[in-house]
């Protein structure tokens, strides 16, 4: 049955401890977790709140059940309609399917297929339309209007606020050693719902948000700038241009700033947790550790708290940023050798790099786009190394048997 209790405009601590009662058995009481060898990396302590442990990877869930067990019973029976890049459409559709609502989903034309295919599994009406959020929620409204639906907006709503700020309960609880939060920040929903929550429990505590460089909304709102966001990101699922009203009001009143991050910091993100936490992190949810690299000396000393907000990455885009990871890290060489076009040379290069201790991932062997004579050729390698230290040691074992080998510079 519908809860009719209504929060007031802005939500407050009272509201988000209702939503976390209502919310029991409906969502997973998710680890905060310590990771000790990501603290060796980063230099101070991290109490990380792993929301991909919910059901749909995301700890959209928890608005999306408040809203959805908040619904006027009318619109309960007409049904719902939801526009998002991905985790809280799979939200929605999860919750809605547990509750025997009918849910329409509008997503981006763009979003990765795999974050399509696992909202689709609950069954929900999927629409795609749009180049991006603004537009996929403009198609949203009008599909609500059209048919009569209630429309579960990702993060202007105060069930959704109230829901997303009940982790802030549980990390509070676990970790109670917590002096300083990290959060990342698209719609805004999640880091309202998290600052009401800790500005009541721990009032003094430095809260600040996060986005990705090219997709900094809320940043540039709060600086009194014209928004400019565009282009490609891993951190798709912060990658919005509009931020929320509601949670915009909040972020104000509160006073709380919104760092920015390059690109990289959001890949070698994703990379420390795959490597040193065995976890996995989309983009938008490695975006607090993002922050801890690249603003590191913002929280020195300090034991930080952030979420792994989502777990939902492409798995070819996960691909990637792991092996971009090892040839940033040098434990990827990738070089071009000059040869003679005559029997055995590749094996004498090949062993060469065998006998220091490197395996070719890759080789090209190419006759026809060579530097010099047509008795020519270039092999175009990629050598898998130890450390950036041993794919020296490599380079200088093929230099070291006659031939001009060129290393490739390193993107990023």
């Amino acid at each position: 049955m519908a809860d009719s209790a209504a929060p007031s405009p802005l939500p407050t601590i009272d509201d988000i401890r209702a939503a976390h009662a209502r919310v029991q058995g409906g969502i997973a009481r998710t680890p905060t977790l310590a990771l000790p060898a990501l603290d060796r990396v980063l230099g101070q302590k991290l109490r990380l709140k792993a929301e991909t442990f919910q059901a749909v990877a995301s700890f959209k869930e928890r608005g999306a059940l408040n809203r959805l067990l908040t619904l006027p019973d009318e619109a309960r029976a007409r049904g719902v309609i939801a526009m998002s890049a991905g985790n809280h459409a799979q939200a929605v559709a999860y919750h809605a399917h547990r509750l025997s609502i009918a849910a329409t989903i509008v997503m981006p034309r763009d979003t990765p297929f795999a974050k399509v295919a696992r909202t689709a599994q609950w069954g929900p009406r999927i629409v795609l339309e749009g180049a991006g959020l603004h537009e996929a929620g403009e198609a949203a409204r009008a599909i609500a209007a059209q048919d009569g639906l209630f429309l579960v907006h990702p993060y202007d709503d105060p069930m959704i606020v109230a829901g997303a700020g009940t982790l802030a309960l549980e990390l509070f609880e676990d970790a109670p050693d917590i002096d300083a939060l990290i959060v990342p920040v698209g719609g805004g929903g999640m880091i309202a719902g998290i600052a009401i929550a800790a500005r009541a429990l721990r009032p003094g505590i430095p809260i600040f948000g996060v986005q990705v460089e090219g997709y900094a909304a809320a940043a540039q709102r709060l600086a009194g700038q014209p928004v400019h966001v565009g282009g490609p990101t891993i951190a798709e699922g912060i990658a919005v241009r509009d931020t929320g009203e509601l949670p915009l009001a909040i972020l104000r009143r509160e006073k709380i700033p919104v760092l920015t991050v390059p690109e990289t910091a959001v890949e070698r993100a994703v990379l420390l947790f795959a490597e040193t936490g065995r976890l996995v992190a989309e983009g938008a949810g490695a975006a607090g550790l993002a922050a801890l690299l690249h603003h590191g000396a913002i929280f020195a000393g300090r034991t930080v708290g952030t979420v792994l907000c989502g777990g939902n990455i492409d798995t070819r885009a996960l691909a990637g940023v792991l092996m971009r990871g090892l040839a940033r890290d040098g434990r990827l060489l990738r070089m071009t050798v000059e040869i003679a076009d005559t029997p055995g040379v590749l094996s004498t290069v090949s062993g060469a790099v065998a006998e220091a201790g490197g395996n070719i991932v890759e080789v090209e062997h190419n006759r026809l786009f060579g530097r010099s004579s047509v008795r020519s050729a270039e092999l175009e390698l990629v050598v898998e190394a130890r450390d950036a230290a041993h794919a020296e040691e490599i380079l200088a074992a093929v230099r070291a048997r006659g031939f001009t080998a060129h290393r490739h510079s390193v993107f990023g």
